[in-house]
């Protein structure tokens, strides 16, 4: 596929196939866990792994900064002609994603049982919340580089083997959950030994393109490498964090359901966090999708291919927002069987809560999309402005202002408003950027 010359709309969709099966299928760990997990332990083990839901958003957030942040700036080194720089934004992102997985690796080792309680597990939910990371503990860093390698396999032109090694993990995964759960009867810890195993034979087939004909993916020693990291930090930070702030927004919803609302909504929100993850994975694929597009057609400044890539781009993030709201307004209970043993309760209260929250996934993916669009764009400063906005300011504030002032279930509407607001910011970022850059680069 030639980035820089061939048809945008092909090479558009089939990166967006690609990407769109790579994220979707990474879901899978989370999402089938839950499923299994829930009816296995009812309640409290949908509820558990609510609890650990921040876990996961910091591990793969911190992949995606390294493998993101490099992967733009070797896309737009290539599009530049920069051969030299090509292969040293790879190693160096490669040594900042060994630095964070020794990092996250032992926070997570040894820190876990204060992390857990940080992130609303009481006595009840904290032994399941722990014997679920027992094994996953083990391949915390496997984690990380899935994340890295496929970003950077995306934009040296093998998107499939990304998707590739991402189904064969989450395909274990799904049926090693319920082996290792019902038929072996380990509950929760059978679910987190699947993911386990389901990371490394990701990594393993992602590690085959290093011996294929279309690698060109080098080990090159980086010239100021203290500069590079801090490209790669920089340019890669709004991804980081929008994973990060998923995180940080799943303790506090955590802490504050359970303090206005008990268990039950907490298991219900559990669910909504994982449909949330899937339509956020949707975004992510329009923005991985779209991103090599992006970035090599900037660094050879072709503004016209850069619009092309960008209405098909918007097209996509609008049908997913359809397709997901309606979904969650026609069959809130049907997701709710998916991922637990319901009771009556469960079943009374969680047409209005996933309703209501629900209502956000008409502009989260336009939202999530749009970070990956001015990252591209080698736009840090409103990459950041967006997601610190969208993912703690305005939020964050919300979560907490909302159920005080208007009562317990308002919080259901923090992130709806929440959405709306940002989209206002994005609009005009992405309009006033629009003009600037394309007198910059005429098409």
């Amino acid at each position: 596929m030639d980035l820089l010359n061939g048809k945008i709309k092909s090479t558009y969709f089939r990166y967006l196939s690609a990407a769109f099966g790579s994220a979707m299928i990474s879901s899978i760990y989370g999402i089938v866990d839950m499923a299994i997990v829930g009816q296995y332990q009812g309640p409290d083990g949908t509820a558990a792994l609510a609890v650990v839901a921040p876990v996961w958003n910091i591990i793969y957030s911190l992949g995606l900064l390294t493998g993101i942040g490099g992967s733009v700036l070797y896309s737009a080194a290539k599009g530049g002609g920069e051969k030299k720089k090509e292969n040293q934004y790879f190693t160096s992102a490669l040594i900042g994603t060994v630095f964070f997985a020794a990092l996250s690796w032992i926070v997570i080792a040894l820190f876990d049982t204060q992390m857990l309680t940080l992130f609303g597990a009481g006595d009840g939910l904290l032994a399941l919340a722990e014997r679920y990371l027992q094994p996953v503990k083990f391949a915390v860093p496997l984690f990380l580089f899935n994340q890295m390698l496929a970003a950077f396999l995306r934009n040296d032109n093998h998107p499939g083997l990304a998707t590739a090694a991402v189904l064969a993990g989450g395909l274990f995964n799904v049926f090693g959950d319920y082996f290792f759960v019902f038929t072996m009867d380990m509950g929760i810890f059978g679910a987190g030994l699947a993911t386990a195993i389901g990371a490394l034979i990701t990594f393993l087939v992602m590690l085959t393109h290093f011996f294929s004909k279309k690698n060109t993916l080098r080990l090159a020693r980086p010239e100021r490498l203290a500069s590079k990291l801090k490209k790669i930090l920089v340019t890669g930070f709004s991804t980081f964090f929008i994973d990060v702030a998923m995180g940080i927004l799943t303790m506090l919803f955590n802490r504050q359901i359970v303090r206005y609302l008990g268990n039950e909504a907490l298991s219900v929100y559990g669910v909504i966090v994982n449909i949330s993850t899937i339509v956020q994975c949707c975004a992510y694929s329009v923005g991985q999708a779209s991103q090599p597009l992006f970035s090599i057609n900037f660094g050879a400044k072709k503004w016209d291919r850069i619009q092309e890539t960008l209405k098909y781009a918007l097209y996509s993030t609008a049908f997913f927002s359809l397709f997901w709201t309606a979904l969650i307004f026609a069959i809130p209970n049907g997701f709710i069987r998916i991922f637990m043993a319901p009771t009556e309760e469960i079943y009374r209260i969680a047409p209005f809560i996933m309703r209501s929250y629900g209502i956000s996934f008409l502009l989260l993916p336009f939202n999530i999309f749009s970070t990956y669009y001015f990252q591209s764009l080698m736009k840090p400063g409103a990459t950041f402005l967006i997601s610190v906005t969208r993912g703690l300011v305005v939020s964050g504030i919300l979560i907490y202002a909302l159920p005080a002032l208007i009562g317990a279930d308002a919080i259901w509407f923090s992130m709806p408003l929440t959405e709306v607001i940002v989209a206002v910011l994005v609009v005009f970022l992405m309009r006033r950027y629009r003009k600037k850059m394309a007198g910059n680069f005429p098409a």
